[in-house]
C-alpha cells in the first residue's frame, strides 16, 4: 500500500512538471516579437508638400475694340480655333472713314498754302535782292529796302509755320488712319475662343471701358496656381517636381514643373483684402493663415 501511494506521488509530480514546462514554454514564447520581413529593393523617397490649386490656361487674353460703333459681323463662334492676326470682328467703320477723308482734306488744303506760300517766298526773296542793289547804287530808298526786307521775313516766318501745320496734320491722317484700321479686331495670339461677350449687332463705346468682343486662350499648356501655406513656403523652390490630379480622375495623376512662386501672399496682392483685414481687426493681431501662389 505504500508502495501504491510513493509510485503515485511520483506519477503526479511528474504529470505536474510536465504541465509546469508546457506552460513556461508557452508563455516564453508568446513574449518573443514576430518580426514582417520583406526582400531589400531600391525606391524613391518622397516629401511632398499638398496644396490646392485651380487649373488654367498659360495665356488668356480679352479681345476688345479701340474704337466705339455698332458690331457690324462677328467672324468666328465659341470653340473655334484661331491664329495670330486672322480677324476677330469688324465694327461699323462709316464714322471712321468720314474722319479720314476729312484729315486728308485738310492736309491737302495745308499743302496748297504751303505751295502757294513758296511762290510768295520766292517772290519775297528777288525784290528784296533787287532793294538791296538799288539801295546800293543808290536807286532806292531805305524805306523801300527796310520793306522788303521785312516781308522776306514776314513770308519765311509763314512758311514755318506752315511745316509746323503740315507735320500736324499729318499726323492726324495717320491717327484716323489707325482708327479705322481698328474697326477690324484680330486676334492677337494663337488661341481657342472660350467665350463670345458681344454679339454681332451690338454696340460698343470705348470711351468709357475697354469693351470685350471675345476670350481668347491657349489650352495646348495649362497652369495650376496652388496656395502654398506658409509652413511649407520654404521647402518649395522653382523648378521642383510636381505631380497632381483633378477631382474627375482623382486616382490619375500628371507630372508638372513648378515654374515660379509670388513673392508676396495673396492677401499683400489685394490691396482691398489688405485694408479690409486693417479695419476688422484695428490694433490687434490676426491669426488667420498666410497662402502664397505658386
Amino acid at each position: 500500500m505504500k508502495y501504491i501511494s510513493h509510485r503515485a506521488i511520483i506519477c503526479t509530480l511528474t504529470l505536474l512538471i510536465i504541465i509546469i514546462t508546457v506552460l513556461f514554454t508557452f508563455l516564453r514564447s508568446s513574449d518573443v516579437p514576430e518580426y514582417i520581413t520583406a526582400p531589400v529593393r531600391k525606391g524613391d523617397i518622397e516629401n511632398s508638400v499638398l496644396a490646392t490649386g485651380r487649373i488654367d490656361a498659360i495665356e488668356r487674353v480679352n479681345v476688345g475694340a479701340q474704337v466705339s460703333g455698332q458690331l457690324k459681323s462677328l467672324k468666328v463662334k465659341q470653340g473655334d480655333h484661331v491664329t495670330k492676326g486672322q480677324l476677330i470682328a469688324e465694327i461699323d467703320d462709316l464714322p471712321q472713314c468720314n474722319d479720314l477723308r476729312n484729315a486728308e482734306a485738310a492736309l491737302n488744303e495745308v499743302k496748297a498754302e504751303l505751295q502757294s506760300k513758296q511762290a510768295l517766298l520766292k517772290q519775297a526773296e528777288l525784290r528784296f535782292k533787287r532793294q538791296l542793289r538799288m539801295l546800293r547804287e543808290n536807286a532806292s530808298s531805305h524805306e523801300d529796302f527796310e520793306s522788303a526786307e521785312a516781308m522776306l521775313a514776314t513770308t519765311r516766318a509763314e512758311l514755318h509755320s506752315l511745316n509746323a501745320k503740315l507735320v500736324q496734320a499729318q499726323i492726324e491722317v495717320d491717327k484716323k488712319k489707325l482708327a479705322l484700321e481698328y474697326t477690324r479686331v484680330v486676334a492677337p495670339m494663337d488661341g481657342i475662343v472660350i467665350a463670345i461677350v458681344t454679339q454681332q449687332g451690338q454696340t460698343v463705346n470705348s470711351n468709357q471701358s475697354a469693351p470685350t468682343i471675345i476670350k481668347l486662350a491657349r489650352l495646348d499648356v495649362m497652369t495650376i496656381k496652388a496656395q502654398i501655406s506658409e509652413a511649407d513656403i520654404t521647402r518649395i523652390s522653382v523648378g521642383q517636381k510636381a505631380r497632381f490630379s483633378i477631382f474627375s480622375e482623382p486616382d490619375k495623376h500628371y507630372s508638372a514643373t513648378l515654374r515660379a512662386v509670388e513673392l508676396a501672399p495673396e492677401s499683400v496682392m489685394k490691396d482691398d483684402s489688405l485694408a479690409s483685414n486693417t479695419s476688422a481687426s484695428g490694433s490687434g493681431t490676426s491669426n488667420a493663415s498666410v497662402y502664397y501662389n505658386a
